[in-house]
């Protein structure tokens, strides 16, 4: 009798920051209905991997879902395995932290489960060769991933059906490759065809060794799986359809099959994840050519045998795509090398590595399908651990004076200025406007420029295709989610609007004749100034607690047809004793003649619900109706306005020593996520404006404060 060996793993995960009763519904969709099942069927064995974050919450939440996780790790059921604790990218983390976020799982499970786990799951299978040593020093003897690693390697067909050993700087480790087949039948498409594809591959030896592993949210957290997988018994069947053909199914355990089949033989893998993820890593053109070519090997029958010559992007260059990602990164490193130099000498510095790990949740650091860095509360998360972490360490050190420094912070071979002081990190990029990139008051953990620039995306074309279209109600079966189009609102198309330069704050602009709120918030007005994205001269000095830096530049403004000589000097001063941020500007003529400009200067920020009725604007002065901080509109004739956010408890308020025309309105991304393409609250931008008649000199003060209201 021909026999197949089948290997089971699921893998379950929620990111740092996300809401609790997301937490909730997918713990009472998929995770708990998933294990009572799975405790009907004794004879079924898979592995199974919590993240450390998820396991927080059931713990806190639902602690007996671990009684009965125990009794199925206890008959043998369940194998759990390990990973990082809060699901990095293990590649892009410093190396210690990755043998300790390791460590950290490992520890939790054997002190909850009294298992040793020897299994690892890759976060989101992004593999690099010099993990594997790290992997291996931290006691793993296998690791999961995808097979598209392999294909790209050159195997395919039965090469794939067994698992091999890899290598690095002589530790080793096995690793078995996750079947693509098995991951788009399993559980979209009716049961018997994942019997009968594990048919066509038994042989008669019987040495073969398949694997399905996949995510466990795809039972019953994706969009209409739950009535599939639970309500119409999907899983049931499926759990009941091995045992029947148990006779030549033979469900083992990975451990079980390293034991009792050898390995195919050693391999080396390229630096790959799953073909999505690397489809998702391209900019927008490269992504649009990218499935034209796919479609185009499809339609010619081509795709099955050379689609392992045909690979995405590198995950790395999620941190090109998106610099919010790469400022996120880079800020994690600096924070995390901080750390280490401080345990070096001998420092306690566990709660401030814990915040570190925390941060390294890899999910805002990239975006497919799933809303990822779009999803401003998870990109908070992971500052409010960073900067959560630098005072636990300003504690340790014992330091209360303001600290800067020239660093390529963001390693583009460019040096920016690096401010950090007891209350606020200020972030500044002199080559690039001298804007403000980051700006963190420290003592809410809150990054208040935590905003996302709207760009391009390459699926993008498909919300434009799928305009005014619904949905086909004669659909059958449960498609997989990179398959599903759907908008969750109409007219999201008439959103689509690109920034043509990053925001930030502090970035200066020359409007021309003819600038509405309606097209500066399209991107779509006449700049005159080359002052947006330019590089400006920077001075610093600093006295008796107090920092001044000096931004300046000449520039050109075309007035009329002629391009006139103008300097923008603004210095910003900061005491170490005060929640505030003095910014000084002056506008000096370098022509002959007056020149008519029109100065604006922009701000933004981040306050993360836009609708909510405790965070505002206010205006002094003013009775403005429409206050929330998704709202648009202009106020003339400002002098002092601000943002108040109960929740958070913080007034932010400006105070200007010339009136200001106020504009505001809310930036907002366009996005793709499991439930369809979305509009997501990115901030606020604010644009301080004065028409100015400059002779010689023009000058304002706008004086930023910062007051607790907790």
């Amino acid at each position: 009798m021909k026999k197949i060996n089948l290997v089971l793993g699921i893998h379950n995960h929620q990111p740092v920051g996300n809401f609790d009763f997301v937490f909730e519904h997918a713990y009472k969709a998929a995770y708990k209905p998933f294990i009572e099942i799975l405790a009907r069927h004794p004879k079924i064995k898979l592995a199974q991997h919590y993240t450390g974050v998820l396991f927080q919450w059931i713990l806190k939440n639902h602690p007996e879902f671990f009684d009965d996780l125990k009794v199925l790790v206890d008959n043998g059921q369940v194998e759990l395995i390990t990973g990082g604790f809060y699901e990095p990218i293990l590649a892009v983390i410093p190396d210690q932290d990755k043998l300790d976020q390791i460590k950290k799982l490992t520890d939790f499970i054997t002190k909850h489960f009294g298992k040793n786990p020897v299994g690892m799951w890759l976060a989101e299978r992004v593999w690099e060769q010099h993990i594997v040593k790290f992997i291996a020093m931290s006691g793993v003897k296998y690791v999961i991933i995808d097979d598209t690693h392999f294909r790209y390697a050159g195997l395919t067909g039965e090469q794939l059906l067994g698992y091999y050993i890899t290598e690095e700087q002589g530790y080793t480790v096995n690793i078995f490759p996750i079947s693509k087949m098995l991951r788009y039948t399993i559980p979209f498409q009716p049961v018997e065809k994942t019997i009968d594809y594990l048919r066509e591959i038994a042989t008669e030896e019987g040495d073969r060794v398949v694997v399905y592993a996949d995510d466990g949210e795809k039972f019953g957290v994706w969009p209409n799986t739950y009535k599939h997988v639970y309500e119409d018994g999907w899983l049931e069947e499926f759990f009941t359809a091995l045992e029947e053909n148990s006779d030549w199914i033979n469900i083992l355990h990975f451990s079980e099959a390293i034991e009792k089949i050898k390995p195919i033989g050693r391999i080396y893998l390229p630096n790959a994840s799953y073909a999505e993820m690397m489809h998702w890593a391209l900019p927008a053109d490269a992504y649009i050519d990218y499935e034209k070519l796919e479609e185009h090997l499809k339609e010619e029958g081509m795709y099955e045998q050379y689609s392992r010559f045909f690979r995405g992007g590198f995950w790395r260059n999620f941190l090109v795509k998106y610099p919010e990602a790469n400022n996120l990164h880079k800020k994690m490193l600096r924070v995390s090398e901080r750390a280490r130099k401080l345990q070096v000498k001998g420092k306690d510095v566990s709660i401030a590595l814990d915040k570190i790990w925390s941060a390294q949740c890899n999910d805002p650091y990239w975006h497919g399908i799933f809303g990822g860095l779009y999803l401003t509360n998870l990109r908070s998360a992971a500052y409010r651990n960073l900067i959560g972490a630098e005072n636990e360490l300003d504690k340790v050190e014992n330091k209360k004076l303001i600290r800067y420094e020239f660093t390529d912070f963001d390693r583009d071979g460019k040096e920016e200025l690096i401010v950090e002081s007891p209350n606020f990190n200020i972030y500044i990029n002199p080559n690039y406007g001298g804007q403000i990139f980051e700006l963190d008051f420290k003592p809410l953990e809150f990054n208040i420029t935590d905003v996302v620039t709207r760009r391009r995306e390459g699926y993008h074309e498909k919300l434009l295709q799928l305009s005014n279209e619904k949905n086909n109600p004669n659909n059958q079966g449960v498609a997989s989610i990179h398959d599903m189009l759907t908008a969750k609102e109409e007219g999201l198309e008439k959103f689509l609007h690109y920034d043509w330069y990053r925001r930030g704050s502090l970035i200066d602009h020359f409007l021309g004749d003819g600038t509405t709120l309606e097209n500066f918030y399209m991107c779509k007005y006449p700049e005159q100034g080359d002052f947006v994205d330019q590089p400006y001269l920077v001075e610093t000095s600093f006295k008796r607690g107090v920092l001044e830096i000096v931004l300046s530049r000449d520039g050109n403004v075309w007035v009329g047809d002629k391009r006139n000589k103008i300097r923008v000097v603004k210095k910003i001063t900061l005491d170490k004793k005060l929640n505030e941020i003095l910014i000084d500007y002056k506008i000096e003529n370098l022509e002959d003649e007056m020149l008519d400009i029109w100065f604006g200067v922009e701000f933004a920020c981040n306050f993360l619900a836009p609708d909510a009725p405790d965070r505002y604007f206010y205006f002094a002065g003013y009775d403005v109706k429409d206050k929330k901080l998704s709202s648009m509109g202009v106020v003339d004739g400002v002098v002092s306005f601000g943002i108040v956010d109960e929740w958070l408890g913080l007034d932010m308020n400006f105070y200007l020593s010339k009136f200001a025309n106020v504009w505001r309105f809310p930036l907002e991304s366009i996005s793709l996520s499991e439930a369809g393409f979305e509009r997501v609250y990115q901030g606020s931008v604010i644009l301080l404006n004065w028409n100015i008649k400059l002779s010689k000199e023009w000058n304002v003060q706008i004086h930023k404060s910062f007051k607790l209201l907790k």
